[in-house]
C-alpha cells in the first residue's frame, strides 16, 4: 500500500505552455482555463475539446484474488473479463461507492478490469478527494497477499475527449483505426464500457491506451487512460488535429449541467449514497455482502433519508457561493438546504447549482428569492 504522491499532472508543462491558468484543487495543481472559457465550452458541445483529468487518481489492484477481495468492499457489480479480437480489448467499467459499516461514503470509484480471462488486474479511477481515505480503507480490509494496491497516478495519466467529433478523433489517434468511430460511439450499446490496445507488461504496468465512454458530462465524452508519456503524446496529437484544450472550470459546468455529483464537492464522508442519488448507478441490489450493505438495504426497504441532492435552476442571478444556505419559505429562517456546486450555465442561460435539500421541500428561499426544488433530479 502506498500513499498518493502525484500532485501535478505529467501534462502540466504542456498545459501551461498552451496558455493554461493553474489552480489548486484538493492538493492537486491543474488548469482552470486556457483564457477562453466560452470557446472551450463551445468546442466541447459542438466540436471537440480535450480535458486533463488531474483531479482524478489511478490505482492498480492485483494479486491472487483481487476481484473477490474488491467485491467485498465496493457496492456494485465487478466488471467482466475483457474479450480480445484483432489485438483490441473490449471490456467494462463499473461504477461503485465504497462505504463504512454505517453506510457513509469513503469515496466513489470506477473499476476497470485489465488483462484477460487468465490475468485478473483492476484499474481504479478515483477522485483525488477520496484517494487517501480509500487507500486507508483498503489497507484495513484488503489482504495484501490476495489484493495488492499500488498508486500509479504518477506513472500514468488520463484525459477526457468531449464533443460530437471526439469519437472520430479517438478512433484515429488513440486506437489507430482498430476500432471505427461508429463502434466507439456505440460502446454503451454494445454492453462494454472500455476499449483499447491496453496490455500489462512483465512488471504489471499498463502498456497502450484504454478508452472508456463516460457519462460524467452531457456531451459525448470518452476518458483515455495509459502511461503518462503515451497520454501526453495523445494530448499533443489531439491539439495538433484541431481539438481545443479546455480546463477544469468548463468540465465542472458540463458536469453540473449533467447533474453528476463529484466526491469532495457534492459528496463527502458524511454522505449516504441514497442522499446523493447514486444508488441506481452504484449499487448492485443482487450481489452478495459488501461493507455498508445492511444500511443501504434498510433504507431501501424500510426507511428513507432526510435530505436529497437536487439540481437547482437558480435563473439569471449573480452566482451564489458554494455553501450558500437555503431557507424555509414560512418566514421561520430555518435552514432547509445548502448548495454544493454552482456554475454559470450556457445551456440553461442562467445559474445552475447542486445542493442538498430536506425531504419534502418543494420551494426554498435563497437571498430572499424563491427557488423551486424538483422532487426528482
Amino acid at each position: 500500500m502506498t500513499d498518493s504522491t502525484a500532485t501535478k499532472s505529467r501534462l502540466l508543462p504542456d498545459l501551461l505552455e498552451a496558455g493554461g491558468v493553474a489552480t489548486e484543487y484538493h492538493g492537486r495543481t491543474l488548469v482552470r482555463h486556457f483564457g477562453d472559457p466560452a470557446g472551450e465550452y463551445a468546442a466541447a458541445t459542438s466540436g471537440i475539446a480535450v480535458f486533463d483529468r488531474s483531479h482524478r487518481a489511478r490505482l492498480i489492484v492485483s494479486g491472487r484474488a483481487p476481484g473477490q477481495m474488491l467485491s467485498g468492499v465496493v457496492t456494485g457489480r465487478m466488471p467482466n473479463a475483457p474479450s480480445t479480437i484483432d489485438e483490441v480489448s473490449r471490456g467494462e467499467g463499473t461504477y461503485h461507492a465504497v462505504l463504512t459499516p454505517k453506510g457513509k461514503m469513503i469515496s466513489d470509484v470506477w473499476v476497470y478490469r485489465l488483462g484477460d480471462a487468465d490475468t485478473e488486474v483492476y484499474l481504479l479511477d478515483v477522485p483525488v478527494a477520496g484517494v487517501e481515505g480509500l487507500l486507508a480503507h483498503f489497507g484495513r480490509f484488503l489482504p495484501p497477499r490476495f489484493a495488492a494496491v499500488r498508486d500509479v497516478s504518477e506513472e500514468t495519466a488520463s484525459v477526457s475527449v468531449v464533443g460530437p467529433d471526439a469519437a472520430t478523433a479517438l478512433s484515429r489517434l488513440a486506437l489507430g483505426l482498430r476500432v471505427e468511430s461508429p463502434a466507439l460511439a456505440a460502446a454503451d450499446d454494445g454492453g462494454w464500457h472500455g476499449v483499447g490496445v491496453t496490455t500489462l507488461n512483465d512488471d504489471g504496468h499498463m502498456d497502450g491506451l484504454l478508452v472508456s465512454r463516460t457519462d460524467d458530462v452531457w456531451p459525448e465524452a470518452w476518458t483515455v487512460y495509459g502511461p503518462a508519456g503515451a497520454v501526453r503524446a495523445l494530448w499533443t496529437a489531439l491539439i495538433a488535429d484541431g481539438a481545443k484544450p479546455a480546463g477544469f472550470g468548463v468540465w465542472a459546468t458540463l458536469r453540473v449541467e449533467a447533474g453528476r455529483p463529484v466526491f469532495g464537492t457534492d459528496m463527502d464522508e458524511n454522505t449516504l449514497p441514497p442522499e446523493a442519488g447514486i444508488v441506481e448507478r452504484a449499487v448492485d441490489q443482487t450481489k452478495g455482502c459488501y461493507t455498508g450493505q445492511e444500511v443501504i438495504v434498510r433504507i431501501r426497504d424500510r426507511g428513507h433519508v432526510n435530505r436529497h441532492l437536487r439540481l437547482l435552476d437558480l435563473g439569471d442571478i449573480p452566482a451564489p457561493a458554494s455553501g450558500a444556505e437555503l431557507l424555509a419559505t414560512d418566514g421561520s429562517g430555518k435552514v432547509v438546504g445548502q448548495l454544493t456546486s454552482v456554475v454559470q450555465s450556457p445551456r440553461s442561460e442562467g445559474v445552475l447549482a447542486m445542493g442538498y435539500v430536506r425531504r419534502g421541500i418543494t420551494e426554498a428561499l435563497l437571498d430572499g428569492r424563491t427557488i423551486r426544488v424538483p422532487t426528482e433530479d
